[in-house]
């Protein structure tokens, strides 16, 4: 059983996703990557399905893992892990090996969680195979030039969805909600969470649990992306911060059919105070902004986050 980490000093000084890899600077994902190859430590599997943590991490046969890591179609993350699982626990079982059985991960983008590979993520849930999932959530497909995926924020401007005289808002759909979509169908799932690169140790907290539940875990984690979202690289960890501080995205554990709250959230934000940093959402009226605050407020009382949106003084 993995334990739980009390503050970031006492969080384990060993790195298992190295320097050398080539992902953008100020980069949500390869932080993402790091957090939970630190959380989960060298008995570790990785499935690495098509995405930016493949395509950036992989180039010229180098990797930047101390770790076994496997590539996966984008589709089929969800399926090639649990070959690993159950492979393994028959060599166990068959006495083949005196392996300690261990921490089996999926790292996948959203696109590779939510979108076309959310049919080999459910399968793999619904078996109850003892493989932790975890979607890398920077809300595009980054890494083919920015195109619009399931969790790309209504009003984005990607390269599928550029706003202009008809459609002036850019995309005009909300985001998929993939954790609540995970959460309420399948029996043998055993835990789900949100983290956020924001709040690193309750982010690798949420990893050791999930790895720690004898069964398949869900875990959503929000990396926003410097190059796709349009805003400096230095300024990762504030985009990330201030996405939970206004609800844009909510922090939270589901477990036993209730929702249980990681940060407290005395004052909320509104959404303008995140999206105006953001080239994506520069070309949004004031209408659109409204529609997205509207959104925002039904989806935070959803999980029990009840304080309401209020502009800070200049």
């Amino acid at each position: 059983m993995l334990e739980r980490i009390a503050s970031l000093k006492k969080a384990p000084v060993e790195e298992y996703y190295v320097p050398g890899h080539r992902t953008c600077a100020g980069c949500g994902p390869a932080l993402t990557y790091r957090l939970v190859a630190k959380a989960a430590g060298p008995n570790t599997i990785f499935i690495g399905p098509t995405g930016c943590m493949y395509v950036a991490n992989t180039s010229y046969g180098c990797g930047p893992w101390r770790v076994p890591w496997i590539h996966a179609q984008i589709t089929n993350g969800g399926a090639v892990a649990s070959g690993i699982e159950a492979a393994f626990k028959a060599m166990i079982r068959k006495k083949k090996t005196d392996a300690e059985f261990p921490n089996i991960i999926v790292m996948a983008g959203d696109g590779g969680a939510v979108d076309i590979g959310l049919q080999a993520l459910s399968a793999m849930l619904y078996r109850g195979h003892d493989v932790l999932f975890i979607c890398y959530d920077n809300e595009s497909y980054a890494n083919t030039g920015i195109q619009t995926s399931p969790t790309t924020p209504y009003g984005a401007h990607t390269t599928f969805t550029p706003p202009g005289p008809v459609v002036p808002e850019g995309k005009k759909l909300f985001p998929k909600d993939n954790p609540k979509v995970i959460a309420h169908g399948h029996p043998e799932l055993k835990y789900v969470a949100t983290a956020s690169i924001g709040w690193p140790v309750d982010l690798m907290n949420k990893v050791r649990k999930g790895l720690n539940q004898e069964g398949p875990a869900y875990i959503h984690i929000h990396a926003p992306c410097p190059k796709g979202w349009q805003f400096q690289a230095d300024k990762t960890i504030e985009m990330a911060k201030l996405a939970v501080q206004t609800g844009m995205f909510q922090l939270y554990e589901y477990e036993n059919g209730e929702y249980k709250l990681s940060v407290k959230i005395d004052k909320r934000k509104p959404v303008s105070e995140y999206m105006k940093l953001q080239g994506r959402f520069s070309h949004l009226k004031p209408e659109h902004i409204a529609k997205m605050q509207a959104f925002v407020d039904a989806r935070c009382a959803e999980v029990g986050i009840t304080v309401p949106a209020v502009a800070t003084s200049a």
